[in-house]
């Protein structure tokens, strides 16, 4: 099998895709969130399909337009170039642009609260987190964390797991400019006692050791945040081609990098 160099753009998001060498199939996709969203834009394509619990997964705010514009008139061609222009143009036949964003949010948010309802079924019928995260094919923990329903034992309350936006991103374009070798952009967001035991050189030593035992980094997976004391911690899932990692991050509240690590995968 040939060796193949990707560098190009998503094929979901359109996103740059970071440069790889290695045997296999080129990569078409920046992480798994966008793979998924592909497969569903295919699934539409191709007509109404049964429910399944994997076609209703969604991510972040950012991806929730995604698959309602993909593929749609005015994406691309003569309509893309009149909105480019600044010329909106209803799709033949369809809502204006906006009123479309507002009937995907409504569906969107129809759909999370579906797959809530399902989760909580399936966990009443006494289904492990494992097995309801390899339904999704995401971790356990991804799974817990997103649709479990912890309580605070001492008061009997529900235990709050909200995080400042933006941090997830963050994390992930870290590990984006380790992969790519930009290691002062990736130390951008330090405190100052990260920087003062943290430098740039010491950064790429350590992913160096990592590709060293593991091969080189091929991408990323669903980024996983959650509070802690004093802040924000943000897990990246890390695959390289003989193993894989996961990206640790931890934030202060003035959303400032005050650790970073390279796990072991957690499961």
């Amino acid at each position: 099998m040939p060796d193949n160099e990707t560098g190009t753009a998503c094929a979901a998001c359109g996103r740059e895709l970071l440069p790889t060498q290695g045997r296999g199939r080129p990569r078409m996709y920046c992480n798994a969130t966008c793979r998924s969203a592909a497969r569903r834009e295919r699934n539409r394509a191709d007509g109404p399909a049964a429910p399944n619990v994997n076609i209703k997964l969604t991510d972040s705010d950012r991806h929730d337009s995604l698959d309602v514009m993909q593929g749609t008139p005015g994406a691309t061609g003569p309509e893309g170039a009149g909105a480019t222009a600044g010329v909106h143009r209803d799709p033949p036949g369809g809502e204006p642009p906006l009123a479309a964003i507002g009937s995907a949010r409504r569906q969107s948010t129809a759909a999370e609260a579906a797959l809530q309802q399902a989760v909580d079924r399936a966990r009443a019928a006494g289904h492990s987190w494992r097995e309801i995260g390899n339904v999704l094919e995401t971790s356990r923990q991804a799974a817990f964390q997103r649709f479990g329903r912890p309580v605070d034992p001492r008061t009997g309350a529900p235990v709050s797991r909200a995080v400042p936006p933006g941090l997830t991103d963050k994390a992930i374009t870290i590990f984006g400019d380790m992969a790519a070798g930009r290691w002062e952009r990736a130390c951008r967001d330090f405190d100052q006692i990260m920087r003062s035991r943290v430098n740039a050189d010491r950064l790429a030593a350590g992913w160096v050791r990592t590709i060293g035992m593991i091969g080189s980094f091929e991408r990323m997976g669903e980024a996983l945040a959650f509070p802690t004391e004093g802040g924000t911690v943000v897990d990246v899932p890390l695959y390289f081609e003989a193993g894989e990692r996961t990206g640790r991050v931890s934030f202060d509240d003035d959303a400032k990098v005050v650790g970073l690590f390279i796990r072991p995968a957690s499961t």
